[in-house]
């Protein structure tokens, strides 16, 4: 009997770090969705922009970005986003060793993919693309299932705590219809923020790019091994410095991203054991 109990103490010791081990490397791996995309006769009528003649994009130069945030304030006043839940989200790191650091800003939001994930998984039929290109939620059939929450490669979509729908960014249509720009645009005291038809050569966003170029600056786009074609362009080093904390499948946006806890990050910072 003795021998019995022994044996069963060790095995719950064995197994009991076997748990802690697994809940510890899971803790340490970025949150995953296992997504599944509808049938493509289901979403490939709404993956097709209006034939409008224009391609809305998003050019972010991030040399510019001083992470004032008032990106994410316009957004947040312009939409009635509720405490604790983000459209907009400008991501900032500190990068370099004392005393020459600095602190990199990366302003972030839904990046308008051609392919985009998340209308190929909603079940509802609620996502879809209207004028310009842009990715928008039909709120007459989102119940908010959370499909495109976890298909989203950026963590750009959350679920409203009170309405139980999709929330994303829609290029403030209702602005864009009546010939102005997204809140945020307009907002930016640094000009880091440009929107417009990328099909017109003569739009204040081509210029930029082109003139950026001309600079001898090269033009990325987040996570390009996606394949999502995302229509949101940078310029500067923060999308490298900073792609690793951007929220990926499954997340969204948080408050935590602000904690002081996040101030300072470094591989070898490591708490003690």
């Amino acid at each position: 009997m003795a021998e019995q109990q022994d044996n069963r103490r060790t095995f719950i010791k064995h197994a009991a770090g076997a748990v802690a081990a697994t809940a510890a490397a899971n803790a340490a791996k970025p949150a995953q969705a296992d997504v599944k995309f509808q049938p493509e006769a289901f979403w490939r009528e709404r993956m097709q922009a209006p034939d409008d003649g224009k391609k809305f994009g998003w050019f972010v130069d991030t040399r510019r970005c001083f992470g004032c945030h008032a990106c994410e304030v316009s957004c947040k006043a312009e939409n009635d986003v509720p405490l604790g839940s983000f459209i907009r989200q400008t991501i900032y790191k500190d990068v370099g060793e004392y005393p020459q650091v600095a602190r990199l800003f990366l302003p972030m939001a839904c990046q308008h993919c051609e392919d985009a994930p998340c209308i190929k998984a909603c079940p509802c039929g609620a996502l879809e693309k209207v004028a310009g290109g842009t990715v928008a939620v039909d709120y007459n059939r989102c119940s908010g299932h959370a499909s495109c929450v976890d298909a989203c490669p950026y963590g750009a979509i959350y679920i409203d705590p009170v309405a139980k729908q999709a929330v994303k960014c829609h290029n403030c249509f209702h602005r864009t219809e009546n010939g102005m720009e997204p809140a945020c645009v307009p907002t930016c005291p640094s000009e880091a923020l440009y929107f417009g038809d990328l099909n017109d050569p003569q739009s204040s966003i081509v210029r930029a790019m082109e003139e950026a170029e001309q600079r001898g600056e090269t033009l990325t786009v987040l996570r390009p091994e996606k394949e999502t074609q995302p229509r949101v362009r940078f310029a500067g080093r923060a999308p490298q410095e900073i792609e690793a904390d951007v929220p990926r499948e499954g997340e969204s946006y948080s408050g935590d991203a602000y904690s002081i806890y996040q101030w300072k990050q470094h591989p070898t910072d490591q708490p003690d054991a």
